[in-house]
């Protein structure tokens, strides 16, 4: 069973032990490849795949803040601050297990909110042909399904749902699915104030 969530929509996170939540996985996997555009297109390189990138920004009760992305390789760390880990770098989407972060869930009395995004690092900014979608899996409960179901943008960055501590007991987790020009602006909308400059990986 999965819970498909609409935009806007909210559903608390429910500790299963009194030991926490457990390890939460956001998983994102999406179709790297375009529909073939044509013979000429594909010979200029009209058919360039799809490289989406899975980060989120984390903001600590300590007033730590920071990205969790390959971009910079900032990978995280699931059993020390940020208590956010991101599995790896998934080039091309034809991996089946996709991209994936991982929170620490034990340690919510530690963290405040945590922004889940993706952007296209590489590729068109074609969001329907990459068809991506956001799974949030943790023990004991249906999967959270983030589709990405609005499409209509040529900005190469999304932030697709926000977690935020409910009494160090829950998160609460939010579909965002908006999109953006890039990192400063997102962060920007979500007043998480960090300073970014360009980056490659």
């Amino acid at each position: 069973m999965a819970i498909s969530l609409q935009k806007g929509q909210k559903v608390s996170l429910q500790k299963k032990s009194s030991a926490g939540l457990g390890e939460i996985l956001v998983n994102l996997n999406w179709n790297s490849t375009p529909q073939n555009q044509g013979f000429l297109k594909s010979i200029f390189g009209g058919n360039q795949g799809i490289d989406l990138d899975l980060g989120c920004l984390f903001e600590l009760k300590d007033g730590s803040k920071g990205a969790v992305q390959a971009l910079g390789n900032s990978f995280g760390s699931l059993t020390r601050p940020p208590y956010v880990s991101l599995d790896g770098d998934d080039r091309t989407g034809a991996a089946a297990a996709g991209e994936n972060l991982r929170i620490n869930g034990n340690q919510i009395s530690n963290i405040r909110r945590v922004l889940v995004y993706t952007f296209i690092y590489e590729g068109v900014a074609n969001w329907q042909q990459a068809d991506a979608t956001v799974t949030i899996k943790y023990p004991g409960a249906e999967d959270l399904i983030v589709k990405m179901d609005s499409y209509n943008s040529s900005d190469k960055m999304c932030a697709l749902a926000l977690l935020e501590n409910v009494k160090d007991e829950t998160f609460s987790v939010e579909k965002i699915v908006q999109f953006y020009e890039g990192h400063a602006r997102m962060d920007k909308a979500f007043q998480w104030g960090l300073n970014w400059r360009p980056g490659r990986k």
